[in-house]
């Protein structure tokens, strides 16, 4: 048995003369009526969603474990491409790097931040923590953390080289004819969400966008406010689902301060070109979201269409509300199309 969020799932597999299928009973605990089957998953697409990119929050035990590190280190002879800097708009507290042939990406901490950035590297190590430790309601990107790794030398791309020297050069080093990393994080590889928006179809778009809303609204109703949502922090998996990776900013919900714009009193407050109200650090605006995360005007109105009440203040309240009477919102991995309902089990 796998437990997540309010969820339980049976996993198992059917045996046919046509081959193996998975099956996924999904329970739930209603007060009224005791366990019921909430759902049966058996398309292998369904299925991998509900595990994809959260898997490790199952806390399976793995007999051993150090074969995670093996199958890295058997790719690394059956290939011979090289770590390149991942594509994107580059961050201003990792630098991210990745091996084209395989579906992880590698994110190290800088010696420095960014002007914008008021975090120290502590800080960081606990956002992260934060997150091993939370629920993570299939919106967040598992990642592991590794000490002292070492790669070959002759597979760096001299440019990737180059940047993890000059920018985490207190993480990296070369010692003969390996690079050794003192201390990285690893996560499943995804499209960011500012690039796939740049090429797909109408129809993805939008699909892409309200899953963009769904997956700030999970966060919120597990308790997690992610901070900095704009959309490159933000990313597409192979079935279309969006899971957010950056975690530098990221809190509990219930610490944030929702406010809304205070009405300007005087011409002079009205003309202002700086905030001319008070602003502490636990403050945040919801109204100011639509024009911060989406430069497109176009984008903007079709997310308002989809999820507009995420740009108003009294909707976060309302979230911190439930969250602080000890409400535990309800959000599934799988398809509604998927439900079973009535189906309970004695």
């Amino acid at each position: 048995m796998f437990y997540r969020n309010k969820g339980a799932y049976l996993v198992g597999r059917l045996v046919s003369d046509q081959g193996l299928y998975p099956i996924v009973f999904a329970l739930m605990h209603r007060k009224d009526t005791g366990v019921e089957l909430d759902a049966v998953i058996s398309e292998p697409e369904d299925v991998s969603i509900i595990f994809s990119f959260t898997r490790s929050y199952f806390m399976v035990d793995v007999p051993i474990p150090s074969d995670f590190v093996r199958l890295f280190n058997r790719h690394l002879v059956e290939s011979n491409d090289e770590f390149m800097i991942a594509p994107g708009i580059k961050g201003l507290v990792m630098s991210v790097f990745t091996l084209p042939s395989f579906e992880i990406v590698f994110k190290l901490i800088k010696d420095k931040f960014g002007p914008s950035k008021n975090v120290t590297r502590q800080t960081v190590l606990d956002k992260y923590h934060l997150v091993k430790v939370h629920d993570r309601v299939g919106r967040m990107a598992d990642t592991q953390e590794f000490s002292n790794l070492s790669l070959p030398l002759d597979r760096f791309h001299s440019a990737c080289l180059k940047e993890l020297l000059e920018l985490c050069g207190n993480s990296v080093s070369v010692e003969g004819d390996q690079v050794v990393i003192k201390h990285l994080y690893t996560e499943r590889r995804m499209t960011p969400l500012n690039i796939y928006l740049e090429a797909c179809t109408d129809e993805e778009r939008l699909a892409a966008l309200d899953e963009y809303g769904q997956a700030i609204k999970q966060l919120a109703a597990a308790n997690i406010f992610p901070g900095d949502m704009l959309l490159k922090n933000f990313g597409v998996t192979r079935h279309g689902r969006v899971v957010f990776y950056d975690y530098d900013e990221i809190s509990y919900l219930t610490e944030v301060n929702f406010r809304k714009i205070p009405e300007p009193q005087t011409y002079e407050q009205e003309m202002a070109s700086e905030p001319w109200y008070t602003i502490a650090a636990e403050d945040v605006f919801p109204e100011e979201f639509a024009t911060f995360l989406f430069p497109s005007a176009q984008i903007r109105k079709e997310f308002a269409k989809l999820h507009g009440d995420l740009f108003e203040a009294d909707y976060w309240k309302g979230l911190q509300q439930r969250i602080e009477e000890g409400q535990m919102m309800e959000f599934f991995p799988y398809k509604t199309g998927t439900h079973a309902p009535g189906w309970s089990l004695v």
